[in-house]
């Protein structure tokens, strides 16, 4: 009975480090965001009915967020020995697993999506594809470059959102600075980031902002872009007024609440930054419930 226990504990462990590999909350605020961004931002003009049975958006948003996945695992592999250090619960949960497994299931996502991808289109097939070397090269080569780090992780964020605007061809201005306003905000999260493992990034060779200009002017950077992110969030708050009163009250706040971030940001305190950070990882969230919201409404 004891020896089953322990079986199951052991197996437990690794199925609880796979999804530590593939980030599942992660993935989880992602497949909620592409949704929710599908049914009420770039298709708004369809009826909320037909593209819920839409099945080419169900199975595009299934593929990326698999592919998504795949990018996470080899991310984490190749971070592996500077996650000991930043993250060493996570590491310590995720060595349940061998390395050769996280490479098989890898392999597998990757395999699968493409597979997917092909039966719907050869042009979902190539976006899929672009991805997904795309996730390779930064996790091999380019977050080890000081800016093209945080520039290539942000892109590689939107880049699903970016093949949900393609699908549906719906562009428009409010789209635009939502995208900025996106971008603007994942670069600042990144940024903080970086001044917070600047020591660990430094031992494994990561070129950071932080370790190349120092925490301090890097701070000063993310100040400029979170000043510059109030005024996006501004114009926005404009675009919404009159057609999405409850967006524009989210970037009305969102103007606001980047200008308190700046004030604690510039304290130079290393717990302000953690503060900071997460409560810009949350106004995400928070960017996301309030669309679900106003499109329900």
């Amino acid at each position: 009975m004891s020896a089953k226990k322990n079986l199951f504990g052991y197996r437990f462990s690794q199925f609880l480090a796979l999804l530590l590999g593939v980030k599942v909350f992660m993935l989880m605020l992602l497949t909620s965001a592409l949704y929710v961004s599908a049914f009420f931002l770039f298709g708004q003009e369809d009826n909320l009915d037909v593209a819920a049975f839409d099945l080419r958006v169900h199975a595009i948003i299934l593929i990326t967020v698999m592919s998504i996945a795949a990018g996470s695992i080899i991310n984490q592999f190749y971070d592996r020995d500077r996650d000991q250090i930043i993250r060493p619960f996570r590491t310590r949960i995720q060595t349940f697993l061998e390395q050769k497994y996280y490479l098989y299931v890898y392999l597998i996502l990757n395999a699968l999506t493409l597979g997917i991808a092909a039966l719907l289109s050869w042009h979902v097939f190539l976006y899929l594809l672009v991805y997904q070397f795309a996730m390779w090269l930064y996790s091999h080569k380019l977050n080890r470059l000081a800016l093209v780090k945080n520039l290539s992780f942000v892109g590689l964020s939107l880049y699903p959102f970016f093949g949900l605007l393609v699908y549906y061809r719906h562009f428009s201005v409010r789209i635009f600075l939502m995208a900025v306003f996106l971008f603007l905000i994942l670069l600042a999260i990144d940024l903080i980031k970086d001044t917070l493992t600047r020591n660990a990034d430094r031992v494994f060779g990561y070129r950071t902002l932080a370790n190349t200009l120092g925490v301090e002017k890097t701070l000063y950077i993310v100040a400029g872009v979170q000043a510059l992110m109030a005024v996006v969030a501004l114009l926005l708050a404009e675009q919404n007024w009159n057609t999405h009163p409850m967006m524009a009250g989210y970037f009305i706040s969102g103007a606001f609440l980047q200008t308190v971030c700046m004030y604690f940001l510039l304290s130079f305190r290393r717990t302000s930054r953690f503060v900071v950070m997460n409560i810009l990882r949350l106004w995400i969230f928070v960017g996301i419930v309030a669309m679900l919201l106003d499109g329900l409404t």
